[in-house]
């Protein structure tokens, strides 16, 4: 796929059978197929949290509409293979990242099958969801040491944005100036481990997996970009102007998970983690009360803004041509489904940055006011800690407390996700100087 038209890779993922689908007519049992990423944790709430709650089939039984309903769940590691099921018209809702989306519009309209985006998973308004991570002993400490460098990334996604989009305000042209190597990131990650990538660039949840496993360190935080990153619900258009009660009980259904992801944080995590085999404090790291994600199915004006933007990073990969997004944008369902609850859901903003710790055996994490607080509690309960969370003293991208990169300046205590934002601080705070966890531990207690 790397600067080929994405036709090819996306035809490629076509599997040879038939599945069911909601546009197999109108008999008495209709099957709705739902495509979706378990792995990708910041749509959970269209796929892996949905699905175990299950509010989707609870909200087609209540139709009432003379139809027995089914619903197909496949389970996919990208969005691209979705795009392919969905243009064939074997998939009826796909979620998906932000450039995904867009390469699943191009796709539609180009095949004559459109898409539409009909609602948001999980968002960061800074680009927080993206990072690009080195193994644990590079002495790469800044961007503009991945000059000449080995850089895995998988074109087309949020991740190869966030990528693109650093090394040029990093002065490293994107193209030329790196070794670009287009791999899945389960690839990527093993590449980094064997040393044959020197670092990684990837969506959620591989960086917070790969720095919680101490497989990785963090070297950028995609949240300095400051623009915003989400993932989000695309529907084919012929099936929502067929079926569009069928879509609107899935928006609905949508919509009862994201509150019971906001109202249960740690249950969620923990029904997360089960499904999908990874941490539960990795996915708390994300979907957290005040982790790096915000789930709202409203599409705000700003990710619409957002999607715009992205699409001169694709057509430069060659990936796509103009999208046309104000045509794929279609919140129409979503409106109808949420009702007055959407000017709402439309106006709700992210919940402020705060130090987290999930004591073992509890099912409720504690909040501190400052990231000191949080280190004083942990060095006096040290055998009793799950898990440690702190924001970034500059983006408020939350990190595992153990792996950020802490900055002592007098009293205070200040945690960064990446060395350079850090010596960054350092220089602009005289007196100010990078310390270890433990020496930062030592200070607070």
């Amino acid at each position: 796929m790397k600067h080929k038209p994405v036709v090819a890779a996306l035809l490629l993922f076509a599997p040879l059978t038939a599945c069911g689908s909601a546009q197999a007519g109108d008999s008495s049992t209709v099957t709705v197929t739902v495509g979706y990423q378990s792995k990708t944790i910041n749509t959970v709430t269209a796929g892996t949290l949905l699905r175990s709650l299950g509010s989707f089939e609870k909200q087609l039984n209540s139709l009432h509409d003379g139809h027995t309903y089914k619903v197909d769940w496949q389970d996919y590691a990208t969005g691209a293979p979705i795009t392919a099921q969905m243009t064939a018209g074997k998939i009826d809702i796909g979620s998906m990242g932000d450039f995904p989306l867009l390469i699943n519009a191009a796709r539609g309209k180009q095949l004559g099958k459109p898409t539409r985006l009909v609602s948001v998973t999980g968002y960061n308004l800074r680009g927080g969801l993206n990072t690009i991570v080195t193994s644990p002993n590079s002495k790469l400490a800044s961007l503009g040491d991945l000059k000449g460098k080995k850089v895995s990334t998988s074109v087309g996604s949020a991740a190869d944005g966030t990528l693109v989009r650093a090394l040029q305000r990093a002065g490293i042209d994107p193209d030329k100036g790196i070794e670009k190597l287009n791999q899945q990131p389960a690839v990527g990650a093993s590449a980094l481990s064997a040393g044959s990538a020197d670092a990684l660039s990837q969506f959620v949840a591989w960086p917070g997996l790969l720095a919680y496993q101490g497989k990785a360190k963090a070297l950028y935080d995609g949240a300095e970009l400051d623009l915003p990153t989400f993932h989000g619900v695309t529907a084919r258009e012929d099936f929502a102007k067929q079926r569009p009660t069928v879509l609107e009980a899935f928006l609905k259904a949508q919509a009862e998970a994201t509150d019971y992801l906001n109202a249960h944080p740690v249950d969620a995590a923990e029904s997360v983690a089960k499904a999908t085999g990874l941490p539960a404090e990795v996915v708390y790291l994300y979907n957290g009360a005040h982790g790096i994600a915000t789930f709202d199915p409203a599409i705000k004006p700003q990710l619409v803004s957002a999607l715009k933007a992205d699409v001169s990073v694709l057509k430069a990969a060659k990936l796509t041509g103009d999208v046309d997004v104000d045509s794929f944008v279609d919140d129409q369902y979503v409106k109808k489904a949420l009702g007055s609850d959407y000017a709402g859901r439309l106006a709700l903003k992210p919940s402020a940055s705060a130090s987290e710790v999930w004591p073992k055996g509890a099912s409720r994490t504690r909040s501190f006011k400052t990231p000191a607080e949080l280190l004083a509690y942990v060095s006096a309960h040290k055998d009793g800690i799950r898990a440690a969370y702190v924001p970034d003293a500059t983006t408020g991208t939350l990190w595992f407390a153990d792996k950020a990169v802490w900055v002592a300046d007098g009293d205070e205590l200040l945690p960064f996700v990446a060395p350079e934002t850090a010596q960054a601080y350092v220089s602009a705070h005289g007196g100010a100087r990078v310390v270890t966890y433990a020496e930062a531990l030592e200070q607070a207690s």
